[in-house]
């Protein structure tokens, strides 16, 4: 089956749940509404890194256009999830920046918020990101952009499995790459 097949998913540590415009919306607006639609804590300061306001609007306007059709296939929220000591904590954004090209090529981002750096979550993500692109039959490759001084987000795609190919000469970012195990 094509397609993305769940607005939901689960890692060791976090939940990890579709954007809808509704999310977006509110998250645009008020992020304690936010909160509320996640039944998590939403940290004064959010959202993190490059998923700044220009982005959210940009994926907001990427699903109006889109409507469920594309679903998934956008911003996802990454709420480590409550426990017996904590509550659920909204920790970080990622996902993809549209449905797969010609090509079979989608490309990933994801940023967390600086509290919940260094502990790891930034793997669990594009780990289940990248599991959740390859269960798309059409995917044949997953791809990223970083710059040679973020040191963290490169350990975290080398952890996940990509491997640097190039400098792109538009970005002057390291474009990196996994393939599905068919590619492989």
């Amino acid at each position: 089956m094509d397609g993305i097949k769940s607005v939901r998913m689960q890692t060791d540590r976090l939940e990890v749940r579709a954007a809808t415009i509704e999310y977006i919306r509110s998250e645009l607006e008020a992020p304690e509404r936010l909160a509320a639609l996640l039944e998590a804590h939403v940290e004064p300061g959010w959202p993190p890194g490059e998923y700044d306001r220009d982005a959210q609007e940009f994926f907001l306007d990427r699903l109006t256009e889109g409507g469920m059709s594309v679903a998934g296939w956008y911003v996802w929220y990454a709420i480590r999830r409550r426990n017996a000591c904590q509550p659920s904590v909204l920790i970080g954004a990622g996902g993809y920046f549209g449905p797969p090209n010609e090509e079979g090529i989608v490309e990933i981002g994801f940023s967390v918020m600086p509290s919940w750096q260094g502990l790891g979550y930034a793997t669990e993500l594009v780990a289940v990101l990248v599991e959740n692109a390859f269960s798309d039959l059409r995917i044949q490759k997953v791809i990223a952009h970083t710059t040679s001084e973020n040191h963290a987000s490169r350990r975290v795609l080398e952890k996940c499995g990509f491997s640097c190919v190039c400098r792109d000469r538009l970005s002057g970012g390291d474009r990196f790459e996994i393939l599905s195990n068919e590619n492989a």
